[in-house]
C-alpha cells in the first residue's frame, strides 16, 4: 500500500529528500515551451524555506507555489500543524504530487543536507529590497513563522548571506507568508527568464 502524502514527506520518499539523503547526481528533464525545447536542471532551482510555519493554509499554498515554479519547499520543524490536516491539503489542491517538499527536524539538519552557498532571509527589518539582489539558482529564500517572522538567532546564523524586505506602504506590519513567498520566488525566477515555463 502506498504511504499517504505526509508519510512520504517525512520518510524521504519525495525526490528531493531522497536526493539529499543519498547524494544522487542531479537529474535533468526535457521541458518544451512555445519557443524551443531545452533542458532545465531541476537540481539548481530556487529553494523556498519556511522556518517553523504555523498556519496550514499558508504552507498548502506554498506547496502549490513550489509545484508551479519548480522550486523546492523546505519546512523546518516544529510545525504548527500536522501534514495531513485538511486545510493544508485543501490549499495545496492536487499539487502535492507535483511539488518537492522536505521536512527537516531543525535548521542545523537543513543546512547539513542542503549545503547552501547563499541564503536570503526575508524580514520587514531589512534595509535591502528583495529586487536589489541578483539571485542565483540554488539560493535559499528563508521566511519566518506567522506572525512573528524570523527570530534573532536565525537572522544571526552564519549561513545567512543577507536580509531582504518586500516593500509595503507605511503602517503595514507584514504580508501574508504565502504571498510574500510568491513575491520572492517569482522575482528570483523572473531574473532568469522563467526557465521551463510555458
Amino acid at each position: 500500500m502506498r504511504p499517504n502524502w505526509s508519510e512520504q514527506v517525512r520518510s524521504g520518499l519525495w525526490p528531493v529528500g531522497e536526493r539529499y539523503a543519498t547524494r544522487k547526481p542531479p537529474q535533468r528533464r526535457a521541458v518544451t515551451n512555445t519557443s524551443s525545447a531545452h533542458l532545465v536542471d531541476w537540481s539548481a532551482v530556487f529553494r523556498l524555506m519556511f522556518h517553523e510555519p504555523r498556519i496550514p493554509g499558508n504552507t498548502g499554498n506554498a506547496i502549490r507555489l513550489a509545484a508551479g515554479t519548480g522550486s523546492e519547499l523546505h519546512l523546518i520543524e516544529p510545525l504548527g500543524f500536522d501534514l495531513s490536516e485538511a486545510k493544508l491539503r485543501r490549499a495545496g489542491l492536487d499539487y502535492h504530487d507535483l511539488a518537492s517538499v522536505t521536512v527537516h527536524p531543525d535548521l542545523a539538519t537543513a543546512w547539513s543536507r542542503l549545503r547552501p552557498e547563499r541564503v536570503y532571509a526575508f524580514t520587514t527589518r531589512a534595509a535591502t529590497v528583495h529586487t536589489e539582489v541578483a539571485y542565483r539558482p540554488g539560493d535559499v529564500l528563508l521566511f519566518g513563522a506567522e506572525p512573528s517572522g524570523l527570530p534573532a538567532e536565525v537572522l544571526a546564523d552564519d549561513h545567512i548571506t543577507g536580509e531582504v524586505r518586500i516593500p509595503m506602504l507605511p503602517g503595514r506590519r507584514s504580508m501574508n507568508l504565502a504571498n510574500a513567498a510568491s513575491v520572492g520566488v517569482y522575482e528570483a525566477w523572473r531574473q532568469h527568464g522563467f526557465p521551463g515555463a510555458v
